[in-house]
């Protein structure tokens, strides 16, 4: 399967050829990264080891992307913008913590969530709870404060067709 990396708010390509590293991925073969691209991830993320990250594209028309660690080959995370699922999805975070990850400022973040995989697509989950704020190169998993935001959230729940997630898609 072949992998395009992307660039996150704020970072645009130039007209200067950019500097590329290559990652050779269990999941995507070698990929060449973009330096300006890489996302640094001081604290982490969840459950996973590694703090340099990437996001990467199989397909332009599709609503995910792939979190590609660069310390880890075989970690890849399948992710996805949650306001293309959620029209009224918040991430409300305590203020000291905002305040800590420099995100209290009112300057946008681009907001991921990560998607838990099935073959049957009513049993497709999106992590609320735990979102990805990525911002001029870094990345932070915080703990939404939201109410409702939850671990196991349907990405397509069953009901009527055009009320679900699906239709945002």
């Amino acid at each position: 399967m072949k992998a395009t990396p992307i660039y996150p708010s704020g970072l645009a390509a130039t007209a200067e050829r950019p500097q590329t590293q290559p990652y050779l991925t269990s999941r995507f073969g070698l990929v060449q990264i973009v330096h300006d691209s890489i996302i640094a991830f001081p604290d982490g993320l969840i459950g996973l080891g590694g703090s340099r990250y990437a996001l990467l594209s199989t397909d332009a028309r599709s609503p995910f992307l792939w979190l590609q660690s660069l310390d880890h080959s075989t970690v890849a995370l399948p992710i996805a913008n949650p306001h293309r699922f959620f029209a009224d999805f918040v991430v409300e975070l305590a203020d000291g913590e905002a305040l800590r990850l420099g995100l209290s400022d009112g300057q946008p973040a681009d907001v991921y969530v990560t998607v838990t995989a099935a073959k049957d697509p009513s049993e497709i989950t999106v992590n609320l709870r735990a979102p990805i704020l990525i911002r001029g190169g870094h990345g932070y998993q915080v703990i939404n404060q939201a109410p409702g935001a939850a671990v196991k959230t349907p990405l397509f729940p069953p009901g009527p067709v055009g009320s679900s997630a699906a239709a945002a898609a």
